[in-house]
């Protein structure tokens, strides 16, 4: 099996480990942010969409670096609420100010509460692998992006860093907050792994 060190857009130890868990097998070691000798740059992450912030941060380390990176974004969007209210890539910043863990937590359980206590939501995440100026793999869609879950208005005790809307989400079918379930249970709630593997290798099989 051949081996390639990716370089993921994002100083986040948790996403990065959910990441890894993803390629695992795969051949790809994956290395972060933080790992680099110089700090990253700022990027503005000003688009529309999940695939267009994904690729404004990855286009910006590979030419700070100049080693094969990717980055991935995501956006929230919620089943019935009006266009003004969709969070979609602005999931951390509302009314143009950043959140923290704390105060993001108990911004979505207030909009939770407000209809009900319960609002049907999902991912839609995105991709871009740079491996150089003229080699770049782009993806969207819901291979990629897990299933529907709900966000609920009572956090659970448990908060993990990087994490704060895992406090309020459950499972739309059996109704477990996600940190009750079991790692299997989770798996199939969280079911993006096999879609990451295949972009993955697909783009680097083609070199």
């Amino acid at each position: 099996m051949m081996m390639f060190t990716l370089m993921y857009g994002t100083g986040n130890p948790a996403k990065l480990d959910s990441m890894r868990n993803s390629l695992s097998g795969t051949g790809i070691r994956i290395i972060g942010l933080r790992d680099m000798q110089t700090p990253p740059p700022a990027v503005p992450e000003n688009g529309t969409t999940p695939l267009e912030n994904a690729r404004q941060k990855a286009l910006a380390y590979y030419r700070a670096y100049g080693i094969p990176v990717f980055s991935c974004d995501s956006g929230l969007y919620f089943d019935g609420l009006p266009d003004e209210e969709q969070p979609g890539v602005h999931v951390r910043n509302i009314n143009g100010r950043r959140l923290s863990d704390e105060e993001m937590t108990e911004y979505y359980r207030g909009l939770a509460r407000r209809y009900g206590g319960k609002l049907t939501a999902r991912y839609l995440n995105a991709v871009c692998l740079v491996l150089s100026e003229d080699e770049i793999h782009e993806h969207m869609g819901a291979d990629i992006s897990g299933n529907s879950f709900c966000i609920v208005d009572i956090p659970h005790e448990k908060a993990v860093p990087g994490y704060p809307l895992d406090r309020i989400s459950v499972s739309a079918n059996s109704g477990k907050y996600f940190y009750d379930m079991s790692p299997d249970e989770y798996l199939l709630e969280e079911k993006f792994a096999d879609g990451f593997q295949k972009f993955f290798t697909n783009a680097l099989i083609r070199r």
